[in-house]
Formats: C-alpha cells, structure tokens, sequence
C-alpha cells in the first residue's frame, strides 16, 4: 500500500460516521463488495440498434429500478445511449448539440478520443478517498474564473490521447498498487462519459468508482451515471441567485445541482464538496448548506473548504482578488452547524 497516506486517512477508517455515509465504498475498497461496474458486466439486454431513444431510455429506467432491488445492473445500454448523444451533444446542462462524431466541438472542446493530462495516486484528496488513483482528463463544462486547474479544463495543455485499453491498464495499475479508488476528475469528467463507460468494459480489478464533478451535468448523464458510480464526489459552489452565471458561466446551476445532488444520493454514496468563496458566505455557502441539511440530511460527508486562493481570472471579479478571512472560515463552520450539519470536515 501507498506509505504517503496523510496521518487522518488511516484515522478515517475507525471514523463511524464516515463507515456508516459510506459504507459500500469502503466495503467495495475492502473487496468485501463488487464495484457496480463489474456487477453491470455480468447482465446483458435484449435491444435492436434501431431501437429508438425513448425505447432505450424505457429498458434503462426498468434496469435501474432492477438494480435497485437486485444490485443488478448492465453497461451495454448504458453505452448506447451515451454514444446516441454524442451525435446531439447534451451530456451537460448546456445542451450545446454539437455532433462530436462529426468532428464538432461544443462548448468543452471534447471530441470522441479522451484525452488526459496526468494519472497518479492522488494523497491530497478527502481522508477516506486517499490515497486515489486520480485521472485528469481536459476539458470542462464550465469557465469558473478561479478555476485552480485551469491549464487543464481550458486546454492550455495538449494531453495525451488514450485507448480505452490503455486507460484500463492504468485503472488496473493504480488498484494494484494500493489506491482504494479510481477518481475520474479533470477538468471535469461529463464530457468523457461514454469513453468512461467503454474504458470499464475492459477493467477486471474491483475498484469503487469515484465521480469527481463540478454537478453541472444534465438529467441524462445523471441517469447514465446510475449503476456505473459507487461515490459521487460533488462540487457545490453556488447559491440560487446570479453568483454562478456570473464567476463560472454557468446559467440554470442551482437547478443541475440539486437535481443531480438528489440522484447521488438516490443511486450511490456522496461526498460534497462546499468551496467557500470570499464575499459570499450569505449568497452563497449559507444556502447551499442548509439546502444540503434539508434535502440530503446528516448522513452525507460535506467537505468545508476552506482553501480558495486567486488564480487564472479570479482579478476579474472584485471580491475573488484575495483569500478568505479567519473571520469568514469560523462563519462557515457557524453556518454549518446552524443548518444542522455535523457529518463535515474542513
């Protein structure tokens, strides 16, 4: 096993709560589980491939309520269906509908060939993730001005274009050398979805399926992801107001967000991550969490983040020019357990 864990990712493994809000990860970690994907191999659907969207989407919802009762689910369809949108792109809440399969690129400049910048075992992440077999992939589906990895989601990098083959070598690479995940990350993994779903058909090691994502995806890819993802791992920056359209151009978030914040919890285990931005405590962080205590309840990991600092085009708007105060960090602990919150680490 790696030997660089930080000195709590061993302490996280006696946390009760943390076993108890995600307890199939650490399970399919424990290889006392099977990862979903693996469970998905082992099932076939019956379809034509002529069969039409909504028939497909039928058969779909009918697995997934299986899978549900069984922990049975299957990849194929789910493959199909992603490959259908990438002739009509909408896999994010944009809905751009550039046909990548014609060579067109939307809104994420993502073509049909996933292409990654970096693959390590990532000791950064939260306690009981690390250490994670990370991989980065380029491009994203938003434009956040702070964005800390901006090289990679805006393509200033070029990457390296992987087969779906070489991408689960790797995956099987990383388990074997003591990660207890696969964290799919980037720039953000939404656009790569049906690379991601093709990748695992040749991946056989048990591995839990990490989906790192800004949640700014659409109701399709949320349907797509049910039986695939074993931890969502969710950002949640914004409040319902403008904040968001405004710093990361990203209309109609609150909406995807607690959508898809919704269907994690519905159909896997969710850590959530609250970035805390300078100035905007009430717009922001404080409905954020109480909509979180409402909806999701204590259960759920939130991960209070504390550590913004200004980067790419952060000086474009006025507040994000400077780091948060010791007085804003203690205020978002404050809000945090005002809404009720106690399942949190900062």
């Amino acid at each position: 096993m790696w030997a660089s864990w930080r000195p709590d990712a061993k302490a996280v493994l006696r946390d009760k709560k943390a076993r108890t809000s995600l307890a199939r990860y650490f399970a399919v970690m424990e290889d006392d589980k099977p990862a979903k994907f693996l469970i998905a191999k082992k099932l076939a659907a019956t379809f034509n491939k002529s069969d039409s969207l909504k028939k497909l989407w039928k058969l779909h919802e009918q697995l997934t309520e299986e899978f549900r009762r069984l922990e049975k689910e299957i990849d194929t369809r789910q493959k199909r269906l992603a490959n259908r949108i990438l002739e009509n792109c909408h896999f994010c809440t944009r809905r751009c509908g550039s046909n990548r399969l014609k060579g067109e690129l939307g809104y994420c400049k993502c073509g049909t060939q996933i292409t990654v910048s970096t693959i390590f075992p990532h000791t950064g992440e939260e306690p009981e993730l690390v250490p994670s077999g990370t991989v980065f992939t380029l491009g994203c589906t938003l434009r956040c001005l702070h964005c800390q990895n901006w090289s990679i989601s805006q393509w200033f990098e070029s990457g390296n274009i992987y087969s779906s083959q070489q991408l689960a070598k790797a995956i099987a690479q990383l388990r074997k050398g003591g990660c207890r995940n696969v964290n799919l990350v980037g720039g953000d993994p939404t656009s790569w979805l049906p690379q991601w779903l093709e990748t695992f058909k040749h991946v056989d090691v048990n591995v839990p399926v990490v989906w790192n994502s800004n949640s700014y995806y659409s109701l399709e890819t949320a349907k797509l992801l049910a039986g695939f993802v074993d931890v969502y791992l969710l950002d949640f920056k914004y409040g319902p107001k403008e904040c968001a359209e405004k710093i990361s151009d990203a209309p109609d978030y609150w909406t995807a967000c607690t959508r898809n914040h919704l269907y994690a919890k519905k159909h896997g285990e969710l850590i959530i991550r609250v970035l805390v931005l300078p100035g905007h405590l009430e717009c922001c962080t404080k409905p954020v969490l109480n909509w979180i205590a409402e909806n999701l309840g204590d259960w759920v990991r939130v991960n209070l983040m504390f550590q913004y600092h200004p980067e790419w085009r952060s000086h474009e708007i006025p507040e994000l020019q400077r780091r948060l105060t010791g007085k804003e960090r203690e205020q978002a602990i404050e809000l945090a357990k005002e809404a009720g919150l106690t399942n949190f680490i900062t």
